[in-house]
């Protein structure tokens, strides 16, 4: 199934990028019920809404949000899906070499940012739940193809998943299974690089 992703990448990591205060709310466990409207950055996040009028209300996710738009992802992740996104918290952005986001804002690096954004999503809607099982089969690890076409490699820590990217840095889901409209977000707390 071919997907147009321009935009889809850069929501993903604004929603991962959101603030420490993602702490602070009553994180959604990484198995069991869930509320119906969780909140993230301050902001319930509706099922019936899309991935990025969801976003939009996230005072987390301001700068995922500004990434998306500069990468031209807006009408993609507001599209029909399914997509997962894993998304970075402002703070997972911040923690970046300095002038990073900066510089990927630029319309130059427009071709960039939409690489980085979309290895932040995969194709369906995969729930920590589907991520467990995966886990278990493939014997304490399962590899994710993102839209950018890397993979990410998810992985069991305590009663969480953490997400490793192709470089070897680890992202931890601190909010699992915030369902949109078009798919399903995790929170993380990094930034992901193909």
């Amino acid at each position: 199934m071919k997907i147009q992703f321009a935009g889809l990448v850069l929501i993903g990591c604004l929603a991962a990028a959101a603030s420490p205060l993602v702490f602070a709310q009553a994180p959604a466990p990484m198995m069991g019920a869930q509320h119906s409207n969780p909140k993230v950055g301050g902001a319930a996040m509706y099922a019936n809404k899309d991935i990025i009028d969801n976003a939009v209300n996230s005072k987390d996710h301001t700068t995922l949000v500004a990434a998306v738009k500069a990468a031209g992802l807006v009408d993609t992740l507001k599209g029909p899906g399914p997509f997962t996104v894993f998304a970075p918290t402002n703070a997972a952005f911040s923690a970046l070499p300095k002038g990073t986001v900066e510089g990927l804002l630029k319309p130059e690096k427009k071709a960039d940012l939409t690489r980085i954004l979309t290895y932040h999503v995969v194709p369906g809607a995969v729930t920590s739940t589907d991520l467990m099982a995966k886990i278990k089969q493939g014997g304490g690890k399962a590899s994710l193809t993102t839209v950018e076409g890397e993979a990410l490699t998810a992985r069991v820590a305590g009663k969480g998943i953490t997400l490793t990217d192709s470089k070897g840095q680890v992202a931890q889901v601190t909010i699992a299974d915030v369902k949109q409209s078009n798919g399903v977000i995790h929170v993380i707390d990094k930034v992901l690089m193909p």
